[in-house]
């Protein structure tokens, strides 16, 4: 099989709301990231995973539930695709923030870090995906 046929590779993890699962999303995200060989902005895709999450868990999950995260590598393109996935409502928007907040940035620095970013539907809920260029193997 050639790479221009080959599937994406795809990993996926479900986290409790719990503050807990921030970190442990992070752990998965960077596993996966070592095991596919991509360093390359590996620290941009790693802060993306920390702001979606923290979003998913502070506005997009009801009590009793949790939320996904879930990479598509396309090699043959190299597309790294990462996901995070809730079951609650609302609406995700980039806003202008105070500059004496002390939160509300997360989406900013997504759009800042990622090459693409944007929200999908999900019944129940929502996808948060952001994109990255990278090299498989490279630093």
């Amino acid at each position: 099989m050639n790479q221009e046929t080959q599937p994406l590779e795809t990993r996926v993890a479900f986290f409790r709301k719990d503050r807990r699962s921030v970190g442990s999303a992070r752990q998965f995200s960077r596993a996966v990231l070592t095991d596919w060989r991509l360093r390359r902005r590996a620290e941009d895709v790693l802060l993306c995973v920390s702001e979606l999450a923290t979003n998913a868990l502070l506005h997009g999950v009801p009590p009793g539930r949790g939320f996904s995260v879930r990479f598509d590598l396309a090699r043959a393109e190299d597309r790294l695709r990462m996901e995070v996935h809730d079951s609650g409502p609302g609406t995700v928007r980039l806003r202008e923030v105070d500059p004496e907040a002390k939160g509300g940035r997360g989406l900013l620095l997504v759009a800042a870090l990622a090459d693409k970013w944007g929200v999908g539907e999900r019944h129940p809920g929502k996808i948060v995906w952001c994109e990255f260029e990278v090299r498989a193997g490279r630093a």
